[in-house]
């Protein structure tokens, strides 16, 4: 099963939120309707600004771990490689091209062939 790494902002260069799902359509619907109680619902972070596939859930939870070790400057990075206007990406869910491409010949790079 495909597990998603995402991050929300409440709006451009503001309040960040990494999580992970296997669901990235339904938790976005629960995000944006305030049905998941805690700190994106708080800080009002509903807007898809990024987003990575993973091949299972498990890999996508490593992902996010070691994405909520990194500052958020790096985080900042990341999204505007990915999404520089910061556009919510919710309704592109399926069309975006993965940006997580490991080595080729790494132990990760079958994953993803």
């Amino acid at each position: 099963m495909t597990g998603f790494v995402y991050i929300l902002a409440n709006k451009r260069n503001g309040t960040l939120y990494a999580g992970v799902t296997s669901d990235l359509e339904g938790r976005m619907h629960d995000h944006r309707n305030g049905l998941t109680p805690g700190f994106a619902t708080k800080y009002g972070c509903d807007r898809l600004v990024w987003l990575e596939r993973r091949p299972n859930i498990v890999l996508a939870i490593r992902r996010e771990k070691s994405l909520k070790d990194y500052k958020r400057a790096w985080k900042l990075d990341l999204i505007a490689k990915l999404n520089p206007n910061w556009d919510d990406l919710t309704d592109s869910i399926h069309v975006i091209d993965n940006p997580y491409k490991p080595k080729a010949g790494s132990r990760w790079s079958e994953l993803y062939e």
